[in-house]
């Protein structure tokens, strides 16, 4: 059993203002750069940072699910500024980019050619994670998932290098989040602690983490939905939340949803968090055969009292269904693609190097059926 967590984390309310003794005493960076987007740009979270670190380089180019020529382009201008760290500010899109760009900053060359697990020849450059959504996972995790643009495919890029040497979580920055990016990244977090769980690598180790952050999300995801600033408890819950479940699914692996999600996502840019929050319950309803024992200990857990385990897992699944609605989250037809579409998004899916991890098998076929079910639910 393997349990790997190289990243030194700080997590808490003010967190950030200790950016800059942090970068001094602890990683002794003295030229770093700071990648971002302009929803960050235009949120106020910068005036946070760029009084600590004065005259720093920002890259604010990067978009929702980041895409490889973006990257390829950041990368020439950063390697020309020789930079000794990487700070990546937002959700999910600029964290990951900032870890491809600290590859780039010490390889030669283009994304592309890193796809798949340690395929850089030096060391990525110290990448500090800073998230500012509470559905990331990337500031605890070795992977940053690309878009590689010509072939309309998310490409996993890996390595035990890429951990962030750093993250700070400090659940003040997610506070001023609307209702609707709140709903779709809690619901994202909660995807990763889920299919941590039931995926086929789960450990005893990343279990642990995976039940505490359901239990986390669950109690904290609507009260933060209905009123963040307010409500520092479920801020932090949420964010403590999605942090562990990152150490859970980085050390075991994601499932079908996640398959799904980054096809959808790469081919019609729809955000990664509602991509799966939509299909969550999709899949969990198709592994249930497979994994309804498992699945009744994290029903019990959040609070049904059924003791038979599939009616309690069924019972589960109803419940993510039913605070997906709560939370106003679009359902796969409200997406607007197109049923003559289904092969080529059930073909990438099937491609994806998460498929071995779900729980039951799946074939091509299989995930046609998901998309059926979900286009009529």
């Amino acid at each position: 059993m393997l349990f790997h967590m190289p990243s030194r984390l700080y997590f808490g309310s003010g967190e950030i203002k200790n950016l800059k003794l942090i970068i001094d005493d602890y990683l002794k960076a003295r030229n770093p750069v700071l990648v971002t987007d302009a929803g960050i740009m235009k949120s106020g979270l910068l005036e946070k940072i760029l009084p600590q670190l004065p005259g720093i380089k920002v890259f604010d180019q990067i978009e929702a699910n980041p895409k490889s020529d973006t990257i390829n382009t950041i990368a020439k201008e950063m390697r020309a500024l020789t930079p000794d760290l990487i700070i990546g500010l937002g959700g999910g899109s600029p964290l990951d980019a900032g870890k491809a760009l600290a590859l780039l900053c010490t390889n030669e060359g283009d994304i592309e050619a890193y796809e798949g697990r340690e395929k850089y020849k030096q060391d990525p450059l110290p990448f500090l994670a800073i998230p500012t959504t509470c559905g990331t996972g990337s500031e605890v995790t070795w992977v940053s998932v690309i878009t590689d643009v010509n072939r309309k495919f998310k490409m996993s890029i890996k390595g035990p290098k890429m951990y962030p040497a750093v993250s700070i979580v400090d659940p003040d920055l997610i506070q001023t989040l609307p209702p609707s990016i709140i709903a779709s990244t809690g619901l994202d977090a909660l995807t990763h602690a889920v299919e941590a769980y039931l995926s086929k690598p789960a450990t005893l180790i990343t279990d642990n983490h995976a039940v505490k952050a359901v239990q986390l999300i669950l109690g904290a995801l609507e009260g933060a939905y209905t009123d963040i600033k307010n409500n520092p408890t479920d801020r932090e819950n949420l964010m403590f939340g999605s942090t562990i479940a990152g150490f859970a699914f980085g050390n075991s692996d994601v499932t079908a949803v996640h398959c799904i999600s980054e096809s959808i996502g790469a081919l019609y840019d729809i955000p990664h968090g509602i991509a799966n929050s939509i299909f969550l319950p999709h899949v969990l309803t198709y592994n249930l055969p497979d994994c309804y024992r498992k699945m009744a200990t994290l029903a019990r857990l959040s609070g049904i009292k059924d003791t038979n385990d599939m009616t309690a897992s069924q019972s589960f699944i109803e419940m993510i269904m039913d605070l997906s609605k709560r939370l106003h989250i679009p359902q796969f037809k409200d997406l607007n693609i197109g049923k003559d579409k289904f092969d080529k998004i059930a073909e990438m899916s099937f491609e994806n190097n998460s498929t071995p991890s779900n729980p039951r098998a799946l074939e091509k076929k299989d995930y046609l059926r998901i998309l059926e079910n979900a286009k009529h639910t």
